[in-house]
């Protein structure tokens, strides 16, 4: 090999290992707004967002189990966070988003009040959970900070736990 292509060769194993060490240190999360607070989701975690759609109520469901809708044949169980983090129910308006969240075999849709936006956060500053709901039972993964912003981070498996 010439010394021009092991140079080449060199500086790009270089810049792909500056890639890949810079991307393990950014989170990418999607934003979304729950009566007057902000929490985001890991993006890879979100399987679509959509406009509120037609749903079936089920009997005998807590509070915050809305019901199921039909997306693409595949019936899914729809949770209102407004209600199940304990806020009074709002009705939908233009705003009101379904996310879908997957991991693995589990999905479920949620009620959100508004999205705001994807977010890239380095993982050094996010923040433990606080104290108070520290824990393997606490549906908080850990807590974002931004220049203007704070913004609490759930815990996808968490969301996704069948208690119903």
């Amino acid at each position: 090999m010439s010394e021009r292509l092991k140079q080449i060769i060199n500086k790009q194993s270089q810049q792909q290992n500056m890639t890949t060490q810079h991307s393990e240190s950014i989170v990418q999360l999607v934003g979304f707004i729950i009566g007057e607070e902000e929490y985001a989701v890991p993006i890879l975690s979100i399987q679509e967002i959509i406009k509120p759609i037609p749903w079936t109520r089920v009997p005998q469901t807590p509070p915050y189990i809305i019901g199921v809708f039909n997306l693409r044949g595949s019936v899914i169980p729809l949770i209102d966070l407004r209600t199940k983090f304990g806020l009074r129910p709002k009705k939908h308006n233009e705003d009101t988003r379904f996310f879908v969240l997957k991991q693995g075999n589990d999905v479920a849709g949620f009620v959100i009040d508004r999205l705001t936006m994807a977010i890239r956060i380095k993982k050094s500053d996010i923040g433990p959970a606080p104290d108070t709901v520290a824990g393997d039972d606490s549906m908080i993964d850990g807590v974002g900070k931004q220049e203007d912003r704070i913004l609490t981070i759930l815990k996808v498996n968490k969301l996704l736990e069948r208690d119903f």
